[in-house]
């Protein structure tokens, strides 16, 4: 079977850190929580009014007027951040039957789903708009991208919950490697930060409760952690046959090494009990890259800030890397939880994190919980050179994604 090294040659991001690399890079070097109470609607009935936002973003710049109007915001921001990595990517000659997109979501147009039921419900069928499939659709983004660049060849939406931005990268690197495509834009976008959504999170006790303080709510592997904080957001990547980039003198950012996909099969919402599922994911990536655990540098966790979820991800650490598991650092703390945004702007930052050779700190992460026997980065950056990095997104249903990236060399 033919089998090609893939290079990663663009990045785009829209994320509460960040809408640039630039702003994005320092924002989690900061270590500082963007969690704020909501600005884009009254929040103040709800069991929870606080989450990560992206703000100043502007769909027409990428959109135009009309097309903006069209498309919900999950699928803007995902649009935007796909047009920027490619912009970042420079000149790409290829034919475009051999260049693909996997978008990964976990729910789609939520917002524009819950505005029109409004609509439906107090106004009738006959004002409901004739927009509202195309916009709630969950492949939205993906059909976006794909007319943006007249591309015909692999299109594909995942929807995976949390791990939904981690399976789009993980499936697109299979397909340059495979020789099935030449050129992948793989990456995740979400805007679920809706009534409905906030208080269905919260209902099930997902979502921490620090109104007064939502700054500090979001606290990754914190023995005080008490629920995740709803993000937005989007990344996407360039991947490249690796000959092709360097053929063209791409700047490249590094190189998906492996990537393992697997189900706990166990429950709907709580991972497998001794995290076996996230075991045998990250062992799994480890074999397809051809790794041993003492390659890696750091572990970008999934990291939710949940009781349940960390402690699992923390007990599957410590199986797979034995007793000195290598740094770790969950950026949720900054950005929140992107959903199906979050594995595709972890592996931004595992990028990023390389690329500088630093760690970035895990926000709010003041006490150590004394069942989570982890090296986790706190207070400021760490250095740690330019070695592989694995990136791990476990979502509801069982859903586990993990991927690694490696320096370019």
């Amino acid at each position: 079977m033919t089998s090609h090294r893939v290079a990663v040659t663009g990045l785009g991001v829209k994320t509460p850190a960040g809408n640039d690399l630039d702003t994005f890079w320092a924002s989690l070097l900061r270590g500082v929580s963007t969690a704020a109470p909501i600005s884009r609607f009254d929040g103040s009935e709800l069991p929870v009014g606080f989450a990560c936002e992206v703000k100043d973003f502007d769909p027409v710049a990428y959109l135009g007027p009309k097309e903006s109007r069209r498309a919900d915001r999950a699928a803007q921001l995902g649009f935007a951040a796909a047009v920027d990595a490619m912009a970042d990517a420079g000149a790409i000659d290829v034919d475009p039957s051999r260049c693909g997109v996997v978008a990964g979501t976990g729910v789609g147009g939520l917002s524009t789903q819950e505005e029109e039921e409004k609509v439906m419900f107090e106004r009738g069928p006959t004002r409901v708009s004739p927009f509202l499939v195309p916009m709630m659709m969950a492949n939205a983004t993906a059909a976006l991208v794909g007319m943006k660049h007249g591309w015909t060849g692999p299109n594909i939406c995942i929807a995976t919950a949390c791990a939904a931005g981690t399976h789009a990268l993980g499936e697109g690197f299979r397909m340059v490697r495979d020789g099935s495509a030449d050129v992948v834009l793989a990456g995740g976008s979400e805007a679920a930060i809706t009534p409905v959504a906030l208080a269905a999170f919260a209902r099930m006790g997902a979502l921490s409760t620090r109104r007064d303080a939502p700054e500090l709510a979001s606290r990754p592997f914190d023995a005080a952690r008490d629920g995740f904080v709803m993000g937005e957001g989007a990344a996407f990547l360039v991947l490249e046959r690796w000959d092709a980039a360097v053929a063209r003198g791409a700047r490249i950012y590094g190189e998906v090494l492996g990537y393992g996909r697997n189900s706990d099969a166990y429950h709907i919402t709580a991972p497998a009990p001794g995290g076996g599922g996230a075991v045998a994911c990250m062992e799994l990536a480890l074999a397809d890259a051809g790794l041993q655990p003492a390659d890696i540098g750091h572990v970008n966790a999934h990291g939710t800030s949940t009781p349940l979820n960390d402690a699992a991800e923390a007990e599957a650490m410590l199986k797979v890397f034995g007793g000195t598991p290598p740094p770790v650092t969950s950026t949720k703390g900054v950005t929140g939880h992107l959903i199906g945004a979050a594995g595709a702007t972890e592996a931004v930052a595992s990028l990023l994190a390389i690329g500088n050779g630093l760690v970035p700190p895990t926000a709010n992460h003041e006490q150590t919980d004394p069942d989570i026997s982890l090296d986790v980065v706190v207070g400021s950056p760490r250095q740690v050179g330019a070695k592989p990095v694995i990136s791990n997104s476990f979502g509801f249903g069982g859903h586990n994604a993990s991927i690694i990236v490696g320096p370019a060399s």
